[in-house]
């Protein structure tokens, strides 16, 4: 058993202490620019990493923009910042520079942070530091609640953070997210440093630093929810104006797409390919509540699929450069689905004895692509050169070489 799951167990049995109020109480909202310069001077006056969150409105808002932000550092205390009112914080960041910061799932909002003129350089990430250390669960209140042994109140992730006025309740909310963020780091770069991790954490900090931002998503209408239901090209071709419609309609509104139309009511207009507004009003998710105008929208994006050429209809499976399904390999190419199956076991053997999940060993589509596409030359050297030309970092290449390499080297049972 590590030392992070003995924390967990001695933790569940305690009871942890709920953490009610901000230890400052809770600071008024920053949303103009008078304010904002007086929090700027005072962050730039604090000391230590700074801890800092986001809340966004998924569900209720178009895009992924935060509608409020954290921070807590030492000497400044915590703010709460209003991105409606400041939506530039370029001088907040010119005030951090250098200063590390500390977010919990870093990924999910440094797009919306930068957005606002934020870009850390350098970063402490306590989710994925949780997930290095092998603790169970690495949620922000299950890691507080483990490590510090504190209960943090999370009754309002999924509101509406577009609200105006923000109520005490969900202002509180806020700020205990950052209370103890730089507390909880200081306590995992310690359990990091005793299980001989912290090199790794760091490693994988200082990629999410210097990530460039993810490119846009080729064909986003394909991740439509019940898509696998759509088979015929024409069928396919409705989905995807109706995708599009929908989008267009939820940026011009500001409403989150799924609240405009749901993925169920384009997956059933497209398999029933109605002929005009009746039928398609007739349809489940296309009822009495909405108007005639909004059926009309839905029926020239479904017209303008069935007047398509052929031609010009999608294809039923996205363009891709990368190895085909792993269930296919073993009729496409045996001698890849035995490597593919040898390094699989390797890597999720050595996952488990060092306590982290396997994707953070290495990922499943890096392990993929090179038992699909191995080195011409299979030594070690050929082995950790394709590992990190797929983007492995270095800790990752060292321990995962030798296992690949042994895997590549494997051969269908029935050529042994």
């Amino acid at each position: 058993m590590t030392d992070a799951q003995d924390t967990a167990s001695a933790d569940t049995a305690a009871a942890p202490v709920p953490l009610l109020d901000p230890r400052e109480g809770i600071p008024p909202v920053t949303a103009d620019p008078e304010a904002l310069a007086e929090v700027v001077a005072a962050f730039a006056a604090g000391t230590g990493p700074v801890a800092v969150d986001a809340e966004r409105a998924s569900g209720y808002r178009y895009g992924q923009r935060a509608y409020l932000v954290q921070l807590r550092r030492a000497g400044a205390g915590t703010a709460l910042i209003d991105p409606v009112g400041c939506p530039d914080l370029s001088a907040l960041d010119a005030a951090l520079s250098g200063t590390e910061w500390v977010l919990h799932a870093a990924t999910q909002d440094l797009p919306c942070l930068a957005e606002l003129g934020m870009h850390p350089s350098s970063l402490f990430d306590t989710e994925l530091a949780g997930r290095l250390a092998g603790f169970p669960r690495v949620g922000l209140g299950a890691m507080v609640e483990q490590v510090l042994g504190y209960a943090l109140e999370k009754g309002h992730s999924a509101v509406d953070w577009s609200t105006r006025p923000l109520p005490e309740p969900w202002l509180r909310y806020a700020a205990l997210d950052v209370e103890l963020l730089v507390d909880l780091r200081d306590a995992l770069e310690q359990e990091l440093r005793e299980q001989g991790k912290l090199e790794w954490a760091l490693q994988e900090f200082a990629a999410i630093a210097a990530a460039p931002p993810p490119p846009p998503r080729v064909d986003p209408w394909r991740r439509t929810s019940g898509m696998h239901k759509v088979r015929r090209r024409r069928q396919i071709g409705i989905v995807r104006e109706l995708w599009l419609a929908r989008d267009r309609a939820a940026r011009d509104r500001d409403i989150s797409p799924g609240r405009v139309l749901s993925d169920a009511a384009i997956v059933t207009a497209a398999l029933e390919n109605p002929p005009n507004v009746h039928a398609l009003a007739a349809l489940p998710g296309f009822g009495h509540r909405m108007g005639r105008r909004q059926l009309d929208q839905w029926q020239a994006a479904v017209d303008r699929a069935r007047g398509l050429p052929e031609r010009e209809l999608p294809q039923p499976t996205a363009a891709y450069t990368g190895p085909p399904p792993p269930r296919a390999w073993a009729d496409k190419d045996p001698a890849a689905a035995a490597r593919l199956s040898a390094a699989r076991a390797a890597v999720t053997a050595m996952a488990d004895e060092l306590h982290l999940p396997q994707e953070n060993l290495v990922t499943p589509d890096t392990v993929r692509r090179v038992c699909w596409a191995p080195p011409a030359d299979l030594t070690p050297e050929a082995v950790a050169a394709a590992l990190a030309d797929l983007g492995a970092r270095p800790w990752q290449v060292q321990l995962t070489t030798p296992l690949i390499t042994k895997a590549l080297t494997a051969r269908p049972t029935a050529d042994r």
